[in-house]
């Protein structure tokens, strides 16, 4: 009888155990045939106030007009906004006393209220919680780097994509963010940056300068699925790099988007001409795992995603970054980092860089962090492939860094 041959994978796959991924202290909602429950569409509730933020500048003067004064009155608030990021009306001395209040509170209205701030002991971290006018929680997360000040905002208050290690998941989306809610976060972040309350090291000169200590980095990672909530998104990041006073005058090759893989609205990024970063939760390179790990692995698969992720690169000159959470023996095998290197070298040389993100340890849980020379092993192995990988700095442990911790305690 002849002996059974085994591929170099399968050989590999059989020297160390697999755990499968499965909640734990909550039950995935699922459809009617039994799968994960995908939301791709926002349930119906109020939407906040129109703000400056959510218009255009024509819209801007059109609606200062309608509160009855002059237009050009909106290029001053768009100042104040935009550029010493303030929304409130005693420091706006150059705005008519008598119908100051009246304009603020009808071109902006109060979006975020701050319920909690957690900070990392030398302060280069601040976690902030924040409710949204219909009482929906988001958490954004600011971290100081030298030469650079970053933000982590959210897209959406929870998130339909329902992945089972996701503390964002666990409720389910309860609805899109607007644009306007999505840059305050980066406005708030601003004025605390500006009034001294980011600690660690603000040297300036030499690669230690950061640009007038504001928000230089604007990573798409908070609570949310980006890409679900497309528009708004596109609509903020224009904002972004919209030249001051009628934007944030930020550089788009600062700003990541993150996605789990909806390969329609990856394709239409490429169109955009906005040359953001652009990364891919891929956490798994082979279905059979990405399936009960990523549930909208069930619409288009690890080699759909990576394709659609490649386009990205070939459209715009721009290269891919693949998210990756290295979690104990459910997706740090040595076969896996080398399947994954066989299908990203397998689309070319030179449009990708692998960012292994190590899971916060949580002992007693399938969710837990690999052992440091499982990752180790796994990182080497990329590189010797030729694939540019970079282990990524995790901040935030002491706070619970992870968007979605905050939010799932209140």
């Amino acid at each position: 009888m002849a002996s059974e041959t085994r591929t170099p994978f399968e050989q590999q796959q059989s020297a160390r155990p697999q755990v499968r991924p499965r909640t734990e202290g909550w039950k995935q909602a699922t459809d009617t045939d039994g799968r994960p429950l995908l939301q791709f569409a926002s349930p119906k509730r109020g939407k906040p106030p129109v703000h400056l933020a959510d218009l255009t500048a024509a819209e801007r003067e059109a609606r200062v007009k309608e509160l009855g004064l002059p237009g050009f009155r909106a290029k001053q608030l768009a100042t104040h906004y935009f550029t010493h990021y303030t929304s409130d009306p005693d420091k706006m001395t150059d705005l008519p006393a008598a119908q100051r209040e009246q304009l603020v509170a009808g071109m902006l209205p109060p979006l975020l209220t701050e319920t909690r701030r957690l900070a990392t002991d030398n302060g280069d971290t601040i976690k902030f919680l924040w409710k949204l006018h219909d009482g929906a929680l988001v958490e954004s997360v600011l971290m100081r780097y030298p030469g650079r000040i970053t933000l982590c905002v959210s897209s959406q208050a929870g998130c339909g994509m329902n992945c089972p290690f996701c503390a964002t998941g666990q409720a389910g989306l309860t609805r899109n963010m607007s644009t306007a809610e999505i840059i305050e976060q980066i406005v708030r972040a601003n004025a605390a940056i500006a009034a001294g309350e980011l600690g660690g090291d603000p040297r300036k000169g030499g690669k230690d300068r950061v640009d007038a200590e504001r928000v230089t980095n604007i990573v798409f990672m908070g609570m949310g699925e980006p890409l679900a909530n497309y528009k708004r998104v596109m609509d903020a990041v224009r904002l972004m790099v919209a030249p001051q006073p009628n934007g944030l005058g930020m550089s788009a090759r600062g700003i990541t988007i993150s996605t789990v893989g909806l390969v329609p609205a990856i394709l239409k990024l490429a169109d955009e001409d906005i040359p953001v970063t652009f990364a891919l939760s891929l956490h798994a390179p082979d279905d059979e795992l990405r399936d009960e790990l990523i549930p909208v692995n069930s619409r288009w698969k690890a080699d759909e995603a990576i394709d659609a992720a490649h386009n990205y690169y070939v459209k715009t000159g721009r290269r891919v970054s693949i998210e990756y959470a290295l979690i104990k023996d459910m997706n740090d095998h040595a076969w896996r980092a080398d399947l994954l290197a066989e299908k990203l070298n397998k689309r070319g040389k030179g449009w990708v860089h692998v960012n292994p993100i190590p899971l916060n340890p949580t002992p007693g849980s399938v969710w837990t962090s690999s052992e440091v020379h499982v990752q180790d092993e796994f990182v080497r192995r990329l590189n010797a492939a030729g694939i540019p990988t970079t282990l990524r700095d995790t901040r935030g442990k002491e706070i619970d860094g992870a968007c979605g911790q905050l939010a799932a305690a209140e």
